[in-house]
């Protein structure tokens, strides 16, 4: 029987729902990742140039990178093994788990990226109940 994957994923959680022999799981898993604030220059004030400037804001980005791969890499972990993997969310985190999945030899299993809002977690079950009912 297939795996069937589906997951909806920003930079703080993806929520992965697994279909296989006719069974649903459903996964989360948080990244533990603050809000990541980017500061474009010319925006800091006096008080801060010091301590944050232009060599702080690439360390925070770097590190925030790190961690978001350190994090794609748990949530590749648990899908490695799908047939079929359908990726959606509202950012920039869907399109960076794709490329992740590319970089570990699993772009052949995605078979969409979609742009969608904030949903429930039943809401995102029943968005890839559907989707595989359909294929």
């Amino acid at each position: 029987m297939k795996k069937e994957v589906g997951l909806w994923v920003d930079h703080r959680k993806a929520v992965i729902v697994t279909l296989e022999n006719g069974t649903e799981v459903t996964r989360e898993i948080q990244s533990n990742m603050e809000k990541h604030v980017r500061f474009s220059s010319g925006t800091h004030s006096k008080d801060h140039l010091d301590t944050q400037g232009p060599a702080a804001e690439d360390m925070r980005d770097r590190q925030f990178k790190e961690h978001l791969d350190r994090y794609y890499d748990e949530v590749i972990a648990y899908i490695r093994d799908a047939d079929s993997i359908l990726i959606f969310g509202p950012g920039e985190a869907k399109v960076e788990l794709e490329n992740a999945l590319k970089h570990n030899g699993l772009g052949e299993y995605v078979i969409g990226v979609k742009s969608v809002d904030k949903m429930t977690d039943r809401q995102i079950a029943a968005k890839v109940r559907e989707y595989f009912q359909k294929t």
